[in-house]
């Protein structure tokens, strides 16, 4: 017998964020149903989709969140970051201010979520390189900088969208992978093998990583 609900191994909530207009929904809607909306109008009201994706021989379900809107006044709340194992951090290649706020949008992000979140920092819009404000080398850095995965998209021609989810939810997978683990090696450890100090760190690197729901 066979259930919506047996048909994947994983669910993994990422959450997409950053300015009101960088392509967020369309990033969202070309993922998960392959389709543009030319009509920008801001979306109102919490909205999410989800598409199943294999990685490696696991079903993971994808459930993005979409900020709808809400960015506009600052009143994403706690709950929408809430069991997020990945985030997407959107800027619009073409206006450097959407790329200069990024700073304060990761620390929302990290006052709310998981510190062993993974995250990407996407600069949408590359269909519009003769528009470019942000250059390519200075976003990269910055994401090599702080830790992030990096990369470019077009939600409109879907350049790189898929790469990019996948991209984050292999990471996720990974880390999930590694985190079962150690969990499975936990009763098996060689006593006296490590300092004080290592044994600490193992012992922080045992917080849980993610949920899988």
């Amino acid at each position: 017998m066979s259930s919506a609900e047996e048909d994947y191994n994983f669910v993994f909530k990422v959450v997409l964020i950053g300015e009101s207009g960088v392509g967020k929904t369309n990033l969202l809607s070309r993922f998960t149903r392959n389709e543009f909306n030319h009509d920008s109008r801001t979306t109102i009201g919490v909205e999410f989709s989800t598409r199943t994706v294999l990685v490696g021989d696991a079903a993971v379900k994808a459930q993005i969140w979409d900020t709808a809107g809400l960015e506009r006044y600052r009143a994403i709340t706690s709950a929408y970051y809430r069991g997020a194992v990945g985030a997407l951090v959107v800027f619009d290649i073409t206006k450097h201010q959407t790329y200069d706020v990024v700073e304060r949008w990761l620390k929302e992000l990290y006052d709310h979520a998981e510190a062993s979140i993974v995250v990407m920092l996407v600069g949408n819009k590359s269909d519009l390189a003769q528009a470019r404000e942000v250059p390519t080398e200075e976003a990269k850095m910055f994401a090599e900088n702080n830790g992030l995965l990096f990369i470019e998209t077009s939600a409109l021609d879907s350049t790189n969208v898929e790469q990019a989810f996948e991209t984050v939810l292999k990471e996720i997978f990974s880390k999930v992978q590694k985190q079962k683990q150690r969990s499975s090696q936990s009763s098996t450890v060689s006593l006296g093998s490590e300092s004080p100090d290592g044994a600490a760190a193992a012992q922080a690197e045992k917080r849980p990583c993610c949920v899988a729901i």
